[in-house]
Order: C-alpha cells, then structure tokens, then sequence
C-alpha cells in the first residue's frame, strides 16, 4: 500500500520540476508492486468514502500516497486551466505527465468498493435505519478525535473555533431538508462537486458531505440501481470539484491548516444533529430530534461505541505508521 515500495518515491523529476506546465511530485509509479498495493489502498478508500465518517484521504495518508494524489490532482487542474486558456499544445504535455497508472490502479479498487458495498448499504438503510445511524454516529465522532490528531500546532483557540463551527452546524442542520428522496439533476452535480473535496482532505468524509446534504441514500440507491444519468451527473460534479477545490483546499491549507481542520472538526461534531438515531421513521439523516426509543437503545448505543472504538483503533495504528515514517525518513537523511 506505500510507496516505499516503489522506490525513489520522495524524489521529484528535475526536468518536471523545470517545467511551469507540470505539478512538481514523485516520479511516476511503475512497479508492479506498488501499483497493486495502491489498488488494494483505493479499495479501503472506496469503503472510506461510501460510510459517513471515514475519509479516504485519511487512508491515503496512513498509506503514504497522499502527497503523490494531491500532485497528481493538481496536475489534472492545470491541464484544465491551460485548456481553459487556449494553450492546448501545454495542456497535452501537462496531461501527458499525469501518473495515469497510479491513478488507474487506484480508480479500479475506488470503484470496486463503491460498487460491492451499495446493495447491502442500501438495504440496511430501509430495515435497520437505527443500528446504521448509531454507527454513523460512532464513526464520525470518533474519525473527529483522530483527525484532530493532524494539528500541527494545536492552541486553545483553535478548540474555540471548533466550538463555533460545531454550533453552528448543529443549528444550521436544523433548517436542512433532511433527506432527499427524488432531487434534482443540479443538487445532484452541486453535491458531487462538494462531496469530492472531502474525498482529497484527511479527516473528512465526503458520503457525510452527502448526508449533510440528504443526498446520500439518494447516491448510494443510485449506485446499487445502476441509474447511469444520476450517476454520470454525480461524476460530473466531482470532476468540476476536484478541479475548482483541489488548487483551492491545497492554498488555504498551506496558510491556514489548523484553522481549517478545526473548523472542519467542529462540522463534524455538530454533524451528530443528522446522525441521532432517532427517531428512525424519518430515516438516516434526518435532522428531527427524539429521545432513544424501542428495543434497540442499548444495541445502538453498543454498536455506536463500538464504531467509535474502531475508528480510535485505527488512529493509533495511523499514528504508529506516521511515526515509523518520520523515523525512517530521519535516518535515510
């Protein structure tokens, strides 16, 4: 799933560096061991993406290809920009440079999850309404402790601006539509182009942009019915996301990360309004409050624990790979 195993993979191409047409990154992967690994990287990516809580850039970093998918990204958007511009002849080189069979290798495993996972994501979401919400629950609150972990120099303020976000969130959600059952062919591209930024920022799920939204049930039914119109829409919005948000996320994350994630944080926590189990008769991401009800309280609170504890988990083993990356970096040095 890393990069070290293709070698070389921290070193940029000086002559692509010279270039003003192409994004400076890692030389292009070719082995074959790496490029398996990225498939099996863009499946647990798929799955990421598809449960509200996870974020498959969050799996890209554990897997250390996150600096290589955001050049690869950004070297999509300048393709767009020079074409946009009239300069066709740059956007052919610039297109030329994109890593296609690392990109390839990791749309093939994406979509493999998307695809397996729906059916039965969609079925759970019609008999189990409740069990699924409180997963959601756990998953998201606890994906927000482990992001919080990529602060890099975190200040009581910065939990202020979290608080806020958080609030607002809570209230905002209240006026939300909750979900959508039939929307329009527009808020489905608007939501694809939203949902896919997160998919490029650790810490945030774009299939919880999607419940924010309503439109997630809506997306997941259209993947497991194979309805092709909203889903080339769908892909649409987020090609026209990923290359309007990718230049955007990369500027305000170089000058203000902390602020950013801590906002984003907050928009988590205060995501838990939609994500209350119940009452379940609105279905999953309603924004109707109720108190827990049924004979399922004490296994929706189980299971929302456990997916908190899962999600913990799984930061401490991102966190042990980060540091075994540092230290392997240091010594290579």
């Amino acid at each position: 799933m890393s990069e070290s195993h293709d070698g070389g993979a921290g070193r940029v191409d000086a002559s692509a560096a010279d270039d003003p047409r192409v994004i400076a990154g890692p030389p292009p992967m070719r082995s074959p061991l790496a490029l398996g690994g990225t498939g099996v990287t863009g499946f647990a990516m798929g799955i990421a993406e598809v449960i509200p809580g996870f974020s498959g850039g969050t799996v890209a970093l554990v897997a250390g290809i996150y600096e290589r998918l955001i050049a690869a990204i950004r070297q999509g958007a300048r393709v767009l920009s020079l074409l946009v511009r009239g300069r066709v002849p740059d956007a052919v080189v610039a297109l030329r440079a994109i890593d296609w069979l690392f990109l390839g290798a990791l749309l093939v495993g994406m979509l493999t999850a998307v695809f397996t996972l729906a059916s039965a994501l969609e079925r759970l979401i019609d008999e189990r309404p409740v069990e699924l919400s409180a997963v959601f629950l756990g998953l998201v609150l606890g994906a927000a402790i482990v992001a919080s972990r990529q602060l890099r120099a975190p200040a009581p303020w910065h939990l202020l601006v979290g608080a806020v976000a958080a609030v607002v969130a809570f209230f905002g959600l209240g006026v939300s539509p909750g979900t959508i059952t039939d929307p329009s062919l527009v808020l489905v591209l608007v939501g694809g182009a939203v949902a896919i930024s997160a998919w490029i920022l650790p810490g945030v799920s774009g299939s919880f942009l999607l419940l924010v939204l309503g439109l997630w049930p809506a997306v997941v039914g259209a993947v497991a019915d194979r309805d092709l119109l909203l889903l080339g829409v769908f892909a649409i919005g987020c090609g026209v996301g990923l290359a309007v948000f990718s230049t955007l996320l990369h500027w305000l994350l170089a000058r203000a990360h902390d602020v950013v994630l801590a906002v984003l944080l907050g928009l988590m926590v205060g995501s838990v309004r939609i994500l209350w189990p119940w009452p379940s008769d609105d279905g999953i991401g309603s924004p109707t409050l109720g108190a827990p009800e049924g004979d399922t309280v004490l296994l929706a609170f189980a299971l929302a624990l456990a997916a908190f504890a899962l999600v913990w988990m799984f930061g401490l083993a991102a966190s042990a790979v980060e540091r075994r990356r540092v230290r392997s970096v240091d010594v290579a040095r």
